[in-house]
Order: structure tokens, then C-alpha cells, then sequence
């Protein structure tokens, strides 16, 4: 018995007691709320990172989306004029007025004047060799351009020496910036003159502007020239150089505009083409936006957008630390339970030693006790193993919750790509609900389509815009005639709403190619499309065939409507420059469509009676 005491005493010493358990726990739990503090803390501001890069992410990709319309609205803007130097430069009429001036003058004013009043160009003006204006689309206004002398014009000298220029300047006679656009008359050896149109931007601005977003166009030496906020308008994005801006000042481009900095900090990179900067509006304090970049194509300039950031960030964060605390918070709570649990458990095992030390001492002393007392030690040792096993499956259970919380951040990060077109889909669900409830059946299934409708037209006008953005003058390839027809519709829809049911359209076979590029065959059919529609305005029956049938030589795509026809004096030159029946057309449609489907290798045919209109593109097949 002595010798059982002494084998005792040295396993009891090294547990603790209840006491020392409890000040140990309170300092367990010291380090435990400390650890969450900082844990917490981290989270949150990981949390902040994540979600600033992720807006910054999404705004990017929103912001270019956007640049690249604004850049296809300009050049859309300019392609129009560009095409007038070119052909009244071969104009007889414009040649003679040159050579031999006197009354061919006349003719030329009035022929300016009427195109120019069914253009988007502000005016149209031909100078002699010696740069004095001889004619001029406001040859009636008091501030004609007729005897101005513009031989210093850089449009002008680069027009003599090189046949052709474009230069951005504040014009000396109207005071209003623009874009003139020349074209040499004669060639190198005899020159003639210069034809001039000068393009003004203030609709295009005003669009822009419209938007809230800032959006300019800036030239190579980074002059603001175009703009959707007014008095940046000859700013600069960077100090200029002293010889620049001495020759800027010689040339008169720019008039007497101070060419002072933008009020935008100095710009932070976070990708090609996109920065952060701070910048001050007028009549607003200094903000953060996202500035993005991009060239136009065709042109020096670089078209420079700004969003702002601030509302984006803060509610990218919001959502994150909310998503972070919704995964960390349970996590620390089922910690702090397991801890607790840890800590009953220790006090449990510090008491049952207890007790079983005190009865091993009445054991010792009670040797008939000493069974009781092994059954009972027995139990015990069971229990242990039971807590042992439950510990195993909250484990188990913990591995499991962390699991479904990694899901939840998927889940989330999913609904919320989705949750923009899902709201609009869900609007017309809940309406096709309430009209089911009224058994008004059309009306359920009208909101159905358009539900379907939704989720075609969402990714069908999305890669038709990027498209549209994206694309320009490549070399002929084969293109697939299906997609060039769906495209052009779905280009026509928006101006053409309501009026499309008119079109009845035969679709090619999947598969079947053509030599040609996508843009500039949509750009044909749209012509040919819209000529038909407007042609068949306020008639009843309307219809607009398009069909298309492979031939031994190609493919022709034929587009026939049932109008009035055209007049036999249109028809004879229907593909003449500036012939058109329409009172604000220019008659450059046709042209431009027989131009492009020569360049392919093709040509069209046209039929025209009273009782319809019927125009055969005839393609080359591309070879599979």
C-alpha cells in the first residue's frame, strides 16, 4: 500500500488543477480575442484590396467597351466628309471654276452650298493655287470665305505638296474650332487648287457629354481638340515645349486659347492603356476617375475617357468585407466554441482526477473499496474516449462548414456577373406571373418571348457592337454570308423599330462563304436594306425579299421589295455620285456599296419597275 502511494504521487503532481485551469483559460482566451482582432482586421483589409482591383477590373473592361463606341462614333463622324474633297477634286464643274473662273464660279457656289446643306459638314470652300478662296458653300453670308486668303493654312501647303491633308484648327473667319479636310485639284506638275470641307464636332460633343463620363480627343502634341467638357478645348495632357508651342503660336492653329495643362494629376498605370488620376471638373472638387486611352484609327489623335471610381470602389468593398465577415464570423464563432468545449473538457478532467485521486486514497485506505474503485476509473477512461470521438466529429464538421463557406464565395461571386441581365428577365417573369394569375394568356406569352428575346439579344448586340468597334479596312477573306445578313439586321433594328416585320429574310445555309470582309458587307446590305424600307414607308403590304442561291460562278444575295419602283431618269445613272430621289440623300450609298463589291471581285445588278425594286449582289464564292 505504501509502495502504491509512492507510484501515485508523481502522476498527480504533473496535472494541474482547477485553479490553475481557470487562470490559464483566461489567458487563452486574451490571445484567442487578440487573434481575431488581428484576423479580423486582415480579412478586411484583403477584403478592401480585392474588391478596389475588382472594380477597377470591371470598370476597365466597361470603360473600354465604352472608348471603343465613342472611337466608332468618330470615325463614323469622319468618314462622311472625307469622301466630298475626293470627289469634287474630279468634279468638271469645281475644274473649270479653277481654270477659267468667271461664271463657272457661280455654278460651283451653288453646288457647294446644296451639298453641304445635306451634310454633316459646316462648309465647303475651293481655293486657287495662290490659297485665295474663289468659292464657298456661305458664299451668301455676310462672313463668306470667298477672297479669304488661307495660303498660310497647313491644310492648305500640305494639300499643294502632298494632294491631300487633314489638320484640326480654330478657323480665322468663323472663330469656331473644326476639322478641315483637303484634297489637291490637279495634279503635282499643274495644280489647280485646293477643295476644302470643314467638319464641326459640337452634336458629337454634346452626345458625349450627355454621359456624365469626361471624354476628349487630343492631337500628337496632346492639344485637346475635341471635347464633352467646353472649357478644356485647347488644354493641354502635358506641358508643351517651348519650340512647340512657339511654332503652335506662329501657325495661328490654335488662335490666342492659352494651351494651359488639364487639371489631372499625373497618372498611375494599372494596365495597358488605363491609369488612376485624380482630376477637377469644372464646378466640382478634385476627384479619382480611371483614365483610358485609345488611338483612332486613321488619324494621330488618341481618345482619352475618364470614369469615376469612387461610388464603383466603395460599393465593390462594401460587398466584399460583407462577404468576408459572412464567411470569417462563423468560422471564428465554431473556434471559439471548440475552445470553450476544450476548456469544460479540461476543467472536467481536472475534477474527475480529483475525485479519483480521492479515491484512490480511500482505495488505499479501504482495500474492499478497491474494485469500485478500478470500475469507476474504468468509466472514466470510457467517457475520455467518447469526448475523444466527439471532438473528431466537430473536427470533421469544421472542415465541412469551411467547405460550404468557399461555395458561398463562388456562388456569390457568380450571381453577382449575373445579377444586372437576371433583373431585367426577372421583371418580365414576374409580369408574365401577374398576367397568368389574370388568364391573360398573349400577354404572358408576349413577356415570355421577350424574355427569350433578352437573353439572345444580349450577347448577339454585344458581339455585333465589339465587332463593330473593333474592325476596319482588312484584306478580303472568307466571311460567312449568314452572319454578314443577321448582322446587318441586327444593325438596322434600332432605327428601323417597329418597321422590320416588313423584312422577310431566306437565310444562306450555315457554312456558305463568300471573299469579302464582314463590316463593309454589312455595310452594303444596310444600304440596300434601308434604301428598301424608306422606299416602302406609309405603303400597306409592305415586303422586303432577301434571299441568296449559290450559282456557277458565285453566290448572289438578291433583295426585292414591292414599292413604287425607281424613275427611269434615276435609273439611268443610279450609280452616279449625287444622284439621288430622296430630298435629304446625297446619293453616295449606291456609289459606296458598287465600290465595295467591286473591290471583291463582284458587281450589282439592279431591275426596276412599278411594281417593286429588285437588286442582285453578285459574290465570289470562297473556295473550301
Amino acid at each position: 500500500m505504501h509502495n502504491m502511494r509512492m507510484l501515485q504521487r508523481p502522476v498527480t503532481e504533473q496535472f494541474s488543477t482547477p485553479e490553475q485551469l481557470g487562470r490559464r483559460s483566461r489567458r487563452v482566451w486574451l490571445v484567442f480575442a487578440f487573434f481575431c482582432a488581428v484576423i479580423i482586421a486582415a480579412a478586411l483589409y484583403g477584403a478592401s484590396l480585392y474588391g478596389r482591383i475588382k472594380a477597377m477590373e470591371t470598370l476597365q473592361v466597361q470603360g473600354h467597351t465604352d472608348a471603343n463606341l465613342k472611337v466608332a462614333l468618330l470615325r463614323a463622324v469622319l468618314e462622311r466628309p472625307r469622301a466630298l474633297p475626293l470627289l469634287l477634286a474630279d468634279d468638271l464643274q469645281v475644274q473649270n471654276a479653277l481654270a477659267s473662273k468667271g461664271e463657272a464660279v457661280n455654278t460651283v457656289d451653288r453646288k457647294l452650298e446644296s451639298l453641304v446643306s445635306g451634310t454633316k459638314a459646316s462648309v465647303l470652300y475651293v481655293t486657287g493655287k495662290d490659297g485665295i478662296a474663289i468659292a464657298s458653300s456661305n458664299w451668301r453670308e455676310p462672313l463668306s470665305f470667298v477672297g479669304n486668303d488661307y495660303s498660310f493654312r497647313d491644310y492648305f501647303s500640305r494639300a499643294m505638296e502632298w494632294g491631300a491633308a487633314e489638320h484640326f484648327a480654330l478657323g480665322n473667319v468663323s472663330n469656331r474650332p473644326g476639322l478641315y479636310i483637303s484634297r489637291r485639284v490637279g495634279d503635282a506638275a499643274s495644280p489647280l487648287g485646293v477643295v476644302v470641307v470643314k467638319m464641326e464636332f459640337d452634336q458629337l460633343e454634346a452626345d458625349w457629354s450627355e454621359t456624365g463620363r469626361p471624354a476628349y480627343v487630343t492631337d500628337e502634341h496632346g492639344i485637346v481638340l475635341i471635347t464633352s467638357i467646353p472649357s478644356w478645348r485647347f488644354m493641354t495632357a502635358e506641358p508643351l515645349a517651348s519650340a512647340d508651342l512657339a511654332a503652335i503660336r506662329r501657325s495661328r492653329q490654335f488662335g490666342d486659347a492659352p494651351l494651359a495643362p488639364l487639371p489631372i494629376s499625373r497618372p498611375e498605370p494599372v494596365g495597358p492603356d488605363a491609369s488612376i488620376v485624380r482630376a477637377i471638373l469644372p464646378g466640382s472638387s478634385a476627384a479619382e476617375y480611371l483614365q483610358l486611352t485609345t488611338s483612332i484609327p486613321s488619324t494621330p489623335w488618341r481618345l482619352t475617357y475618364l470614369v469615376p471610381t469612387d461610388q464603383a470602389i466603395a460599393s465593390a468593398v462594401r460587398e466584399t468585407r460583407f462577404l468576408t465577415l459572412t464567411a470569417l464570423v462563423p468560422i471564428l464563432a465554431i473556434a471559439a466554441f471548440l475552445l470553450w468545449r476544450r476548456h469544460v473538457s479540461a476543467m472536467q478532467i481536472a475534477i474527475s482526477r480529483l475525485a479519483r485521486e480521492e479515491l484512490e486514497r480511500r482505495v488505499l485506505e479501504r482495500t474492499e473499496d478497491l474494485s469500485q474503485a478500478r470500475d469507476r476509473l474504468e468509466a472514466e477512461i470510457a467517457d475520455h474516449r467518447t469526448t475523444e470521438a466527439k471532438l473528431q466529429v466537430v473536427q470533421q464538421e469544421l472542415v465541412q462548414a469551411n467547405r460550404l463557406a468557399i461555395l458561398g464565395q463562388v456562388a456569390a461571386g457568380v450571381a453577382h456577373e449575373i445579377n444586372q441581365p437576371v433583373a431585367t428577365i426577372r421583371a418580365y417573369a414576374d409580369n408574365a406571373h401577374i398576367f397568368l394569375d389574370r388568364s391573360q394568356l398573349q400577354p404572358a406569352k408576349e413577356n415570355l418571348s421577350s424574355i427569350a428575346a433578352l437573353t439572345e439579344r444580349i450577347g448577339t448586340i454585344t458581339e455585333e457592337l465589339k465587332a463593330f468597334a473593333r474592325k476596319g479596312r482588312s484584306a478580303p477573306k472568307p466571311v460567312e454570308l449568314r452572319s454578314v445578313i443577321e448582322g446587318a439586321v441586327v444593325l438596322l433594328r434600332s432605327r428601323f423599330a417597329g418597321r422590320l416585320d416588313a423584312l422577310v429574310i431566306d437565310l444562306p445555309p450555315v457554312g456558305l462563304t463568300v471573299i469579302g470582309t464582314r463590316i463593309r458587307l454589312e455595310q452594303v446590305l444596310i444600304n440596300l436594306f434601308q434604301n428598301a424600307l424608306e422606299a416602302l414607308e406609309g405603303r400597306d403590304n409592305a415586303k422586303v425579299e432577301v434571299s441568296a442561291r449559290e450559282t456557277d460562278d458565285g453566290v448572289e444575295v438578291i433583295v426585292a421589295d414591292n414599292g413604287p419602283g425607281i424613275p427611269a431618269a434615276i435609273l439611268q445613272s443610279l450609280f452616279t455620285p449625287f444622284n439621288t430621289s430622296k430630298e435629304q440623300g446625297l446619293g453616295l450609298g449606291l456609289v459606296i456599296s458598287k465600290d465595295i463589291v467591286a473591290d471583291y471581285g463582284g458587281r450589282i445588278d439592279v431591275e426596276s419597275s412599278e411594281s417593286g425594286t429588285r437588286f442582285t449582289i453578285h459574290l465570289r464564292k470562297a473556295m473550301s
